[in-house]
């Protein structure tokens, strides 16, 4: 097997807090909560069916990490969520009450649409174009 990214990390303010929305929001699956001692865990989650990319939710150490939590990418969307079927997820989504930034658009390279999650990090639900449209 080539090389592929296995864990993305995502720091967070608390682990359960976490866990209730990446699991009971968006429905993704939990792969692993691990105690590691002094209140730390090892928690991982993935989209369910997803085969290697997963989550690493690590609660912030200290105040530099705190105030990275919901912008540790500047400001930009940095998590891609794909999707098989874009009008299901996003119907989901927006009944589920995840905050939406904009209408679902038709770009070129496929159906997109932007959400924060719980703590404001931008994601985009995201169905590539060689999947069939679901907004026009």
């Amino acid at each position: 097997m080539g090389s592929y990214f296995g864990l993305t990390t995502l720091v967070v303010r608390d682990y359960d807090e976490a866990l209730g929305f990446y699991l009971g929001v968006l429905g993704f699956q939990l792969l692993e909560d691990t105690p590691l001692g002094d209140g730390k865990r090892w928690v991982t989650v993935r989209p369910r069916g997803a085969r290697e990319t997963a989550l690493l939710l690590a609660r912030a150490d200290g105040p530099e990490q705190e105030a990275r939590i919901g912008d540790q990418t500047g400001g930009r969307v940095g998590l891609f969520l794909h999707t098989d079927d874009f009008a299901r997820d996003y119907e989901r989504l927006l009944a589920a009450g995840v905050v939406f930034e904009e209408a679902p658009r038709s770009e070129p390279y496929g159906e997109v649409v932007v959400f924060r999650d719980l703590y404001g990090n931008r994601w985009d639900l995201f169905q590539p174009a060689d999947v069939s449209p679901a907004y026009g």
